[in-house]
């Protein structure tokens, strides 16, 4: 059984779930930092084990579920969990990184792409699929992550991985353009799917925007907007 999402009172030694709506420009591992920090003020204590179930990356924002406590033993259980995003590819170019964060290098014709060939590629990047991470992932290699060997043009063997996208709906085209709704498996890179799709329509494509919506049966609208969840959990000398 799936440990509930939690709401103040908040237990963090005995364990909490709680679901933060990560902001654009952070990584994880500084919203897990941030919430880490903020209980051990409130608690006044040294240390907590407190951790994440799925790395979301800096440019996204969504569904971040961490951990507290004895809870963190379930972050594995919470990490296998189908994901759901939602966000925008644009097509006719490509950069090394798949999205945004890195700057274009290769630019693509698109005035043969038609929007039903944009669904028809959709439809072919679901199912059972053998995916190839992206250079510019957190993936090791040799005990380093694969972005910082690939920063340091290290070329690196990146090997498939099997993966499974449940749905790849397309939900609005604006050419270059393309909204989209993704359900997937753990494991599955939305900026492969993006390159991937402009590559299915001998064009290019790359992620411009990303959210994750939902984790397994979490949805968008139990998530905690960071500021208010660290509203929720004050220093303990500012009293209570």
């Amino acid at each position: 059984m799936l440990p509930p999402t939690t709401t103040p009172p908040f237990t963090f030694q005995e364990g909490c779930l709680l679901l933060v709506d990560k902001p654009k420009g952070w990584t994880s591992f500084d919203v897990v930092n941030k919430v880490r920090w903020a209980i051990r003020k409130h608690l006044g204590i040294k240390k907590i084990k407190v951790g994440h179930a799925g790395t979301l990356d800096p440019m996204a924002t969504g569904m971040l579920n961490i951990c507290t406590g004895k809870w963190t033993k379930r972050l594995a259980e919470l990490q296998g969990m189908d994901k759901t995003y939602t966000g925008t590819i644009t097509l006719g170019a490509t950069t090394a990184s798949y999205d945004a964060e890195e700057p274009i290098n290769a630019t693509f014709p698109t005035d043969h792409i038609t929007d039903e060939m944009i669904r028809q590629a959709a439809l072919g990047l679901t199912g059972d699929l053998e995916q190839l991470p992206p250079i510019f992932s957190a993936i090791k290699v040799d005990g380093q992550p694969l972005y910082k060997k690939a920063r340091k043009g290290v070329q690196v063997e990146v090997k498939p991985r099997p993966v499974t996208v449940h749905e790849f709906k397309i939900t609005r085209i604006e050419m270059p353009e393309v909204d989209f709704e993704i359900t997937c498996s753990k494991g599955t890179y939305i900026r492969s799917l993006a390159y991937d799709l402009g590559k299915n329509l001998d064009s290019g494509g790359y992620l411009t925007a990303l959210r994750r919506s939902s984790v397994g049966p979490f949805a968008e609208a139990s998530m905690w907007d960071l500021e208010d969840l660290l509203g929720q959990i004050p220093p303990m000398d500012a009293g209570e």
